[in-house]
């Protein structure tokens, strides 16, 4: 496995791959690597002769009151999970590299990064917009894999691909699991011992809003409310967002669930912030 910091480098890697015909599937990350996104590489692996991971902890997609440097850097045990994972290139730039002096051209995605997250955090599908475009440039992926935990994120860059026309196929990773169905995230190291049984409220209300739809149920503030209940039972959560939103559009539903609606929701448990989604099709 190679190590490689520069643009320069990875464009004339990307390059010659091409060259050979070679299929170049890629995972972009910002490091602190668990077993969710070593299921991404191993999807880009299935359908990729070449895969590359960047590990990039990207400064424009952090808000005013997110703490960019205290993001967890963990490069030397990502590095090694890559390697056992069969990675061929960790792609791991600095923000000079990314970001040259007086840079000033941003990409912004105006539909679906203003709901969810995006109300939330102000700002930040910019940053990933950004980077991913820089990213796609620099890689020049043929295949990359994103995973559906992030499901906003995913259709945003979906969105991004399909109107800036990059050639490259966006592939869809499951949200991988603990046991007792909390979706894994970087974040849930920061639960204590007290948060984390409550953090598995977030699947909780998303099995409730599965069940009642499976029953027949429609109504778009009903499933929500039975949600809430759920999430504002445990003493630690606080609900960021809590919605079900065309899953096309992302904008609210203005009556019953006729077509696919995505369930989508951001909790603090304590400290962490975290977040999980389900889809209900009719």
């Amino acid at each position: 496995m190679e190590i490689v910091e520069s643009v320069r480098a990875m464009q004339a890697a990307a390059r010659k791959w091409r060259a050979q015909g070679r299929r170049i599937g890629f995972v972009p990350t910002m490091g602190n690597l668990h077993e969710g996104h070593l299921a991404l590489v191993r999807l880009a692996k299935q359908r990729a002769d070449v895969v590359v991971t960047s590990i990039f902890v990207n400064p424009t997609q952090f808000g005013p009151n997110e703490d960019f440097a205290a993001y967890p850097r963990t490069f030397e045990a990502d590095r090694a999970l890559c390697e056992r994972e069969g990675v061929d290139v960790v792609f791991h730039p600095s923000v000079a590299e990314m970001y040259p002096a007086g840079a000033s051209v941003a990409v912004t995605e105006n539909a679906l990064s203003r709901t969810l997250c995006g109300a939330a955090r102000p700002g930040h599908f910019d940053g990933v917009c950004t980077i991913v475009a820089k990213l796609f440039n620099v890689v020049q992926p043929h295949v990359a894999v994103f995973g559906e935990k992030d499901a906003q994120q995913l259709r945003v860059i979906r969105r991004m691909v399909r109107d800036l026309r990059f050639p490259v196929e966006i592939v869809a990773g499951p949200t991988v699991r603990e046991a007792d169905g909390l979706a894994l995230s970087s974040r849930n190291q920061y639960l204590t011992p007290a948060q984390r049984p409550q953090a598995v409220c977030l699947r909780r209300a998303l099995d409730e809003a599965e069940r009642l739809f499976a029953a027949g149920e429609r109504d778009p503030k009903n499933l929500v409310r039975a949600m809430r209940a759920i999430v504002t039972a445990q003493p630690d959560a606080r609900i960021d967002y809590m919605e079900i939103v065309d899953d096309e559009t992302l904008q609210p539903l203005g009556g019953p669930i006729g077509r696919p609606a995505l369930a989508a929701l951001a909790v603090w448990v304590g400290k962490p912030r975290l977040i999980d989604n389900t889809v209900l099709v009719p």
